[in-house]
């Protein structure tokens, strides 16, 4: 059975902070409890969680490029529970992947990665992972080995198996938050693997100057778009 992931709303967050300063109010005096709540769950779900838990976050982070999080995730329990994530056809993955764009293609990137990772018809993924020297190189692997998967895709999976909470996960709300605390810029046009490295240097000099955590960063904007934290 995969984990499961319950929605953490945050009151009176969504109101967006107009510089810096308040930003880090915002964090330290409304969020900060409920984030590190989350990051400390992000370790445990690699210490304590299963070879098939860790597979279905990587399974979620293939399904969500342009889909929503909820949806994805929701599929990754339906695929679980009908013990398709780790035996499923692509066909048969397609077709339980209600709400999932381009659910054809992501089936197929998800069969693709499962075989990578199969032994005598059994996940074993934790401890290839923790061969790794740094988060970074395993970002590099990931990337280049798991199809359907980039620099945003591999960094959220890390994130959310403890693996790598000061990656940065890249995408356009992250961006313009940014931006708007002129921590870059210029929203990029496209984020080439050199640009994407690029901006996440940048995101970790902002997360610096301000005092607030890389690993809570991402999580803090989000929240703020949402009301809460979901993954």
């Amino acid at each position: 059975m995969v984990i499961k992931i319950n929605f953490t709303e945050i009151p009176n967050i969504k109101q967006k902070p107009q510089n810096r300063q308040e930003l880090f109010n915002v964090w330290e005096k409304t969020a900060k409890q409920a984030i590190e709540k989350r990051v400390r769950h992000y370790y445990d779900v690699f210490k304590n969680g299963t070879e098939e838990e860790i597979f279905a976050e990587l399974a979620f982070c293939l399904f969500t490029p342009q889909s929503k999080a909820v949806l994805c995730w929701k599929a990754v329990n339906i695929l679980d529970e009908k013990n398709l994530l780790i035996k499923g056809t692509a066909d048969k993955i397609a077709e339980n992947m209600t709400g999932v764009r381009f659910a054809n293609n992501k089936a197929n990137f998800l069969v693709q990665a499962r075989e990578k990772f199969l032994s005598n018809g059994k996940i074993k993924i934790k401890d290839f992972l923790k061969s790794f020297k740094t988060p970074q190189d395993l970002r590099m692997w990931i990337i280049k080995n798991i199809k359907g998967i980039g620099f945003k895709e591999a960094g959220h999976f890390l994130r959310n198996t403890g693996l790598g909470v000061d990656l940065a996960i890249l995408d356009r709300h992250i961006l313009r938050n940014l931006k708007f605390y002129n921590a870059i810029e210029e929203i990029p046009q496209t984020l080439t693997p050199k640009k994407y490295l690029e901006t996440e240097e940048k995101m970790i000099k902002f997360c610096n100057d301000i005092k607030i955590p890389m690993a809570h960063m991402d999580l803090l904007l989000w929240a703020m778009q949402t009301g809460g934290i979901f993954k």
